[in-house]
């Protein structure tokens, strides 16, 4: 009988590369929870209807669900009749800018909304492997406090104990981690002790810059798509603080998607992954402004705003080490290059 995968957020970036890459590569049969909340969340260029339109185009038995993740009935009756054998949780409202304005949409999607997927399951299917979309939100900002040494176009930590970038261990606790990161920390919080105490194999993925070819980049979320499409359309993109130098690491889609099949088929109770491109796939704004600029041929108009969004990283990648201890056969396949020239073909396409 063909396994069954269950992905919240499913219109989504992360998502809809984890429903391509589950039919094709393992053979399971998709249902996709999606209510297209990233529309109401963003507004019209934030809109998913495309990608879910794309998979269920392309992708041969996929079901879509058009149910909220807040509607705890409505999820616990979804999970019950399905009794799906994996679980991919990636639907949130996903900015921290945004957050603020909206505290209860917020933290009713991102909080209540893993705690009504986690009972379901526990109820209907504990045996199957829960995979979480954390964010490095949940470390606030405690990353700014690490010695930083300026070089030409980008800040680096000074500190050699994080010359690999920032662990697991790093702590989560009494820094400033705007609304959205406090939605996100209890979110990954409650999918750790569903995995302690209940025995559940779950794990948070706490993403760095997770983009690729089908993410809907807006100002608020969606740093390197949202740059290639200014950059393509001859926009302004606002630098905000830091002297455009602040760095983040970018991990494409497919290698996400790819990690996820590797949790799923060797799982862990309730296990904590910083998922991200590391400092090979690190770059700045003005690094990523470089880089598109030799693969589109045209200049990014920018303006700069001396001020920095509240708790931003000024530098931050991902320590990819645990990961690689615990899953040897996976690693990162897609550069930073490679990725963005992949996102500029595909801004063209929608153009």
């Amino acid at each position: 009988m063909t396994k069954k995968l269950l992905v919240t957020g499913s219109s989504g970036l992360i998502g809809s590369e984890v429903c391509v890459y589950f039919a094709k590569e393992l053979g399971l049969t998709v249902h996709g929870v999606d209510n297209n909340q990233r529309a109401i969340f963003f507004g019209p260029q934030g809109d998913t209807r495309w990608n879910q339109q794309r998979l269920s185009e392309t992708l041969p038995g996929f079901v879509h669900h058009e149910v909220d993740i807040r509607d705890r009935a409505g999820v616990l009756e979804l999970v019950k009749t399905i009794r799906p054998d994996v679980i991919v949780h990636t639907a949130a409202q996903p900015s921290h800018d945004r957050a603020a304005a909206i505290p209860f949409d917020d933290f009713d999607t991102n909080a209540v909304g893993t705690l009504n997927l986690l009972e379901a399951a526990r109820q209907a299917c504990p045996e199957s492997p829960f995979v979480h979309m954390s964010t490095n939100k949940v470390y606030g900002d405690a990353p700014n406090s690490i010695a930083l040494r300026e070089l030409e176009t980008r800040w680096d930590y000074a500190d050699a104990a994080y010359e690999h970038g920032i662990p697991e261990t790093f702590t989560i606790d009494q820094s400033k981690h705007s609304l959205f990161g406090a939605s996100k920390v209890a979110a990954d919080v409650m999918v750790q002790e569903y995995g302690r105490y209940f025995g559940m194999p779950t794990c948070c993925l706490r993403g760095g810059c997770l983009t690729g070819p089908n993410h809907s980049g807006v100002e608020l979320h969606g740093f390197l798509s949202y740059l290639v499409k200014c950059n393509l359309e001859g926009r302004e993109y606002r630098v905000f603080g830091y002297k455009g130098k602040q760095v983040r690491d970018n991990i494409h889609s497919l290698d996400v998607a790819r990690f996820m099949a590797a949790f799923v088929a060797a799982p862990r109770q309730g296990e904590v992954y910083n998922l991200g491109g590391g400092k090979a796939n690190s770059c700045s704004i003005l690094e990523a402004f470089k880089i598109t600029e030799s693969l589109t041929g045209k200049a990014q108009t920018y303006t700069y705003v001396d001020e920095n969004r509240i708790g931003d990283h000024i530098c931050y990648y991902s320590d990819l080490r645990k990961m690689r201890a615990h899953f040897p056969s996976w690693d990162i396949t897609q550069s930073l290059e490679s990725t963005i020239g992949q996102i500029v073909e595909a801004w063209k396409k929608r153009a």
